[in-house]
């Protein structure tokens, strides 16, 4: 049987600062979560609140959950890593990924062209500065370095950081979900984020995975409800989903309604988005499939969690992404570790 270990979704913090995390994070170190993990949206960014956390924590290590590749270069993203490594005597894990047009071109101002190609050029860059061989360059369509496009002095030349890495393979994991990009993700970094997984559908990424490394992690997002009803347990599991495959992405474009699709839902998922965009949120949530909500979550009463853990410790995940409060993770704990 596999190991699986419990990290810390905190995810976004909302409209304002959550006090709460700090207090989160220690009591999840003090029951042995092996991971706490920070995300960036349109609003904080990960980084500081990650920092933050390092400061008033001593083992578990720290993610980010993800750092949006176009908030930042891979210069400076690369600079935050490293330092956050630094500061937390080697703790920390860079989640990267692409995010949505959406995001990306309303918040950040910048192209969402060829992700998949720009992720693989993100983490090439970043990897070369950590393993500070020598002066950094690129010459890729994306991040050219050093640049010489419109608006160049011309003078700018290859530099190598002045600040030693703690860890040359400090780990790099990479939020995907199109398939092209998750086979990307098990060739070229060291985990994968999941937004969603099922493993009573571990055929849906089986091709995908084969490529990846000895030692290759799956932290996987998991929603835990315990409650007698399980009906009642699924409606959080729901609403997420909901509100993501109907809402989050163009009617045009929408990647968490595409994978919902792929693994198998495909009417239920048009189905919902339609409802969404006609303003009928509750009847969106209505739409999602129990059996959907089920699978890429912990639900139902304690003894059924207990019974469906087994499930995901026989699939490639490694480790259960939680978000909740201090009762949730010691339950969970308890019935995990």
């Amino acid at each position: 049987m596999a190991e699986l270990s419990l990290g810390l979704q905190l995810g976004y913090w909302g409209a304002l600062y959550p006090a709460s995390h700090v207090e989160l994070a220690q009591a999840a170190e003090r029951l042995g979560y092996d991971s706490v993990w920070t995300a960036e949206s349109w609003g904080n960014d990960c980084f500081t609140p990650l920092a933050w956390l390092g400061a008033h924590t001593s083992k578990i290590r720290l993610g980010t959950s993800v750092a949006q590749l176009s908030a930042r270069t891979p210069a400076s993203c690369a600079m935050a890593a490293l330092a956050l490594d630094h500061m937390s005597g080697g703790r920390m894990i860079l989640g990267l990924g692409v995010s949505g047009p959406q995001v990306v071109e309303g918040w950040y101002g910048q192209p969402y062209s060829k992700p998949v190609s720009r992720t693989r050029e993100y983490v090439s860059i970043i990897r070369k500065i950590l393993a500070r061989e020598g002066p950094v360059s690129n010459d890729g369509e994306h991040y050219p370095l050093p640049y010489t496009g419109p608006g160049s002095w011309g003078m700018g030349k290859p530099l190598k950081s002045i600040t030693h890495p703690l860890r040359a393979d400090l780990p790099i994991f990479l939020g995907a979900e199109g398939p092209k990009n998750v086979a990307q993700t098990a060739e070229i970094a060291d985990g994968w984020l999941p937004l969603y997984y099922s493993p009573y559908r571990q055929e849906v990424y089986a091709e995908q995975l084969r490529g990846a490394k000895e030692g290759f992690e799956i932290a996987a997002f998991t929603l835990v409800n315990i409650n007698d009803n399980l009906k009642e347990a699924l409606y959080p599991v729901k609403a997420m989903l909901g509100f993501y495959i109907g809402g989050m992405g163009s009617k045009k474009r929408n990647f968490h309604k595409e994978l919902m699709a792929r693994m198998g839902f495909e009417a239920e998922a048009e189905a919902i988005q339609e409802l969404f965009f006609e303003g009928k949120r509750d009847e969106a949530i209505a739409a999602v499939p129990d059996q959907f909500a089920d699978e890429i979550s912990l639900s139902g009463p304690r003894g059924r969690i207990v019974e469906r853990l087994q499930d995901w410790r026989n699939s490639p995940v490694t480790s259960l992404l939680i978000n909740g409060d201090e009762n949730l993770l010691r339950e969970m704990a308890e019935m995990a570790l």
